[in-house]
This record gives structure tokens, C-alpha cells and sequence, in this order.
């Protein structure tokens, strides 16, 4: 484990933390096997811990399709909570672990349950998209979930001239631009114009990290390097999307740089998923924009990832009727793939 990770990411980091991670890893890896149990790591984890425990990696649909298939008794999900309720939403009889007490999300802090009640009294029969960043009583509201990956295939799929699409403003704007659809957010303006033509409703939900990246800095970083290919996720603005050469989850970004051959890359997300890229594809130059990281993923440690195995926490729970009504948006999700 410490010649993998001194391959991967020792020409940044001290061997000193090499070892002391490795050791970390090893055990994590050898109490998985001991207690029957899968690790699955979002790619925003930390270079140390996604290049070592994880048994399957990526964004969230993979990890939702890789939870719904397991055959093993323990879920530990290096990832936010509402990913961890996902999990347990497909997998109601394992025990899934989230190795942080909370490990939050503002996008799925923006929006409630009440809030989707109300909205769905407010458009009446309007079906309900949520973006698979929510938890799971906002999820059990919605009549099918999504992720950035497969969103515009989602919307496409319903039926009907209007959709509501909750909670993430910025998301929802860029799948309304490639659909072709005239969007309204109620939730920043409350008195709607009767004879305002729209097709999609959203709401004004953002990240945290992606709401950060501005036009500006693409064309800062364009007039310094002009070579340089720039990807961006979906919870990035519109503008910032449009500005960049690429556009699409943290899979398809992964994908794009391993298929692609540019003099350098800038990719507009969480930092850490920079760190991972680069530390897989060595050949590839990563330019860095950020040094900030997500503040919900960074709880997620080796150290309390080898707690939660070793003290069976922290346990994700949720209410079977809540459960049943989630899972039937989640599984539609991922029929959809």
C-alpha cells in the first residue's frame, strides 16, 4: 500500500504521511474482508483514501448502481450523508456507514420536504425531477430523481410540457439551456407573471464550492495559458459552463481527460478530484484553480473511516415510509442510467 500511494502521490506528499496513511489503509482493508463489507468512495475523497480503500469509485450514480448491486452485509460510504441514505434506500436490510457524525451538503440543506409539498400544490400534476444531491424525505416528494450525468435524460424522458426541477438553480439552468426550455425560479421570485410561458420550474439551491468559479477566472487562466482545455461541472453557473470547453459529471470528466490528449487541463469542481485525476494519469498536466475543498467531504477521513468499521458508526437510517417512497424515484433514476 505505501509503494501504490508513494506511486500515485508522493511527489506531493511527505513520506512521513505516506506511511502513516498506508498503515491507516491496510487495516481499514483488512477489517472490510473481516466484517463482509464494501467501500464505496465519491470521487471528491481525498487522494490518500481514494487511491487505497475504496472498492468501487465515482460520481453518485455510479456509486447508487454499485450500492443497489452489492451482495455484501456493511455499506461504508466515504461520501455525504445524503449519499449514504441512498444507499440504504436501495439496501434496506444492510447496515450502511457514513465514517462522518455529519458531513452535510448545502444543495441538500436548501430544500425540505414542505418545500417540495408546497410547490407541488402551487403546479398541481407538474411531475417533480430532484436532484439526486437531497435527502431522503425531499427525494420521497419527487416523482424521480436525477444526477448532472443523466439529468437532461431524466427531463426528456417525462411526459407533459412542464417539469419541476429541484433544488440546484444553477444545474437546473444548464439542462433548461440544452433542452430548449424556458425556466422560472419561484423560489427567488415569488409573484410569477400569469402569462409567462415557462417549461421548467426551479429553485434556488447552489454548491457551495461550484457557485465560486466565475467567467472571470476562465478568462484569467486563458489569458496566462491559451492552450489550456477547461472542464466544468453541471452545479457550475451557466455562464461558466458555456465559457468552458466541456461540461459534465465528475465521471465524464474523468473520462474526457483520459481520452483526450491537451497540452494541459483545468477542471472546474471540487479540488481534490484535480488530485485524483492527476495522481491517475500522470502524464496529464493539471492546472489548479482552487484550494479550497468542499468543506462536507473533507470530514471524511482514513481515521474515521477506520472508525466506522472498527465501532460499527456512524449508522444511516431512514424511516421505512419515507424509504419506500425515495427508493421508487431512485430506482426510476437509475433504470434511466
Amino acid at each position: 500500500m505505501y509503494l501504490k500511494l508513494k506511486r500515485m502521490i508522493g511527489d506531493y506528499t511527505p513520506d512521513f504521511e505516506l506511511r502513516y496513511k498506508a498503515e491507516l489503509a491496510a487495516e481499514i482493508n483488512r477489517l472490510k474482508v473481516e466484517k463482509n463489507a464494501v467501500i464505496l468512495g465519491h470521487n471528491y475523497m481525498e487522494p490518500a483514501l481514494f487511491h487505497s480503500i475504496p472498492d468501487f469509485v465515482g460520481d453518485s450514480l455510479e456509486l447508487s448502481r454499485r450500492a443497489a448491486a452489492t451482495d455484501k452485509d456493511i455499506i461504508v460510504f466515504c461520501g455525504v450523508r445524503f449519499m449514504g441514505e441512498t444507499a440504504k434506500i436501495l439496501n434496506p436490510s444492510k447496515t450502511v456507514l457514513l465514517p462522518a457524525k455529519k458531513a452535510g451538503c448545502s444543495l441538500a440543506e436548501s430544500i425540505t420536504a414542505a418545500d417540495v409539498r408546497a410547490l407541488k400544490e402551487r403546479f398541481p400534476g407538474v411531475p417533480v425531477v430532484t436532484y439526486v444531491n437531497t435527502y431522503a424525505d425531499v427525494k420521497a416528494e419527487s416523482d424521480i430523481c436525477c444526477t448532472s450525468g443523466n439529468a437532461v435524460a431524466v427531463v426528456n424522458s417525462l411526459k407533459g410540457d412542464t417539469v419541476i426541477f429541484l433544488p440546484d438553480e444553477y444545474l437546473a439552468g444548464n439542462v433548461a439551456r440544452e433542452t430548449g426550455k424556458h425556466i422560472i425560479f419561484p423560489s427567488i421570485y415569488p409573484k410569477i407573471d400569469p402569462k409567462v410561458d415557462y417549461q421548467m420550474i426551479g429553485w434556488h439551491g447552489r454548491c457551495e464550492v461550484h457557485e465560486k468559479f466565475t467567467v472571470d477566472d476562465i478568462r484569467r487562466v486563458r489569458a496566462q495559458f491559451p492552450d489550456v482545455v477547461i472542464l466544468a461541472h453541471p452545479e457550475c453557473s451557466p455562464e461558466v459552463t458555456q465559457a468552458a470547453d466541456f461540461a459534465g459529471s465528475t465521471t465524464a470528466m474523468i473520462r474526457y481527460v483520459e481520452r483526450t490528449n491537451a497540452p494541459r487541463y483545468l477542471i472546474l469542481t471540487e479540488c481534490s478530484m484535480s488530485d485524483n485525476i492527476a495522481a491517475a494519469n500522470p502524464d496529464k498536466e493539471m492546472l489548479r484553480l482552487c484550494a479550497v475543498r468542499c468543506p462536507h467531504m473533507n470530514e471524511i477521513t482514513l481515521e474515521d473511516t477506520l472508525k466506522a468499521l472498527q465501532l460499527n458508526r456512524y449508522v444511516i437510517e431512514v424511516p421505512e415510509d419515507i424509504r419506500v417512497r425515495a427508493a421508487r424515484a431512485v430506482e426510476r433514476m437509475i433504470a434511466i442510467g
